[in-house]
């Protein structure tokens, strides 16, 4: 089913994104915790493509089987890094024989070990074009997501600037926007009223991610800029060697953060689940 079609009948979305597991024991573990999300019957789940292509073979694996054997409506991340052309419409081209209707279409981060993303020479530097030759080579196959950062990408000057990117994506064929983690719901409320003065009229639906261990926010800083409010950080310093105390105040934060957005009209909630269920589980529980 097209996430498209999902729009057209429900206000609010609900949607997780898993990662493909790396060997036996963490599938063992992403069977587990995908059992207890999937019982929350999510409008569409996602499956991120790891850094340079270097998990693409997982990836399609577990697409191919949560859309033809658990009944999901699955959604395939997929990314021009280290991809030719005509590797990029091979791969789609595979997708679609394997009923997958959705795509989250990004630029995708550097291999491991480059500090800067390097297109291929005979590929695509920016997800735009990556978009706009799927839309254009697959008409009407695919809904198209893609990536957008409330607080900036970290490669861009200023918002306005990233902005305008984005409406290149929206122009190209992107149906609708996914943000990345964000802590600050303003920023989230303040991005939106920006991108609709830029003329984008699609979903952006934000993306949330609990704080389940202390260690977990410079990570979460470097890989997105996402600015901690002082209140949150506060509560965390206080209880940064008790990580049962981290884990309640990461949770209780999100499900006021998710609350708050549904009622100031943000059209669903996409969890980013880090492959475990107790967290999501609570958080949407909670909130539904």
């Amino acid at each position: 089913m097209k996430i498209s079609d999902i729009f057209e009948q429900r206000e609010h979305t609900f949607s997780f994104e898993f990662f493909p597991p790396k060997d036996e024991i963490s599938a063992v573990d992403f069977g587990v915790n995908v059992g207890q999300l999937m019982k929350l019957s999510p409008s569409f789940v996602s499956v991120t493509y790891g850094a340079g292509g270097s998990n693409s073979e997982r990836t399609f694996a577990l697409v191919d089987y949560l859309q033809n054997k658990t009944g999901l409506t699955v959604m395939a991340h997929y990314t021009c890094v280290g991809a030719s052309k005509s590797k990029v419409l091979e791969d789609i081209n595979y997708l679609k024989s394997k009923n997958i209707d959705n795509l989250m279409l990004l630029r995708g981060d550097p291999p491991k070990g480059a500090n800067d993303f390097v297109p291929h020479p005979d590929g695509f530097a920016h997800a735009s074009e990556l978009i706009e030759k799927v839309s254009t080579e697959f008409k009407n196959t695919f809904t198209i997501g893609a990536g957008c950062y409330p607080e900036k990408h970290p490669e861009a000057e200023t918002l306005e600037q990233d902005i305008r990117h984005l409406k290149e994506k929206t122009d190209a064929g992107a149906d609708f926007l996914i943000a990345q983690l964000f802590f600050d719901n303003n920023v989230y409320f303040d991005f939106v009223d920006k991108v609709r003065k830029a003329g984008i009229r699609c979903r952006v639906i934000p993306g949330i991610i609990p704080i389940t261990s202390y260690s977990q926010v410079d990570r979460f800083f470097k890989l997105s800029d996402a600015k901690i409010p002082d209140v949150l950080m506060d509560k965390l310093e206080t209880a940064k060697n008790n990580p049962k105390r981290i884990l309640r105040i990461g949770v209780d934060y999100a499900i006021e953060q998710c609350r708050n957005l549904i009622e100031g009209g943000a059209p669903g909630i996409h969890f980013y689940t880090l492959n475990k269920s107790s967290a999501t589980v609570e958080i949407f529980e909670t909130i539904r």
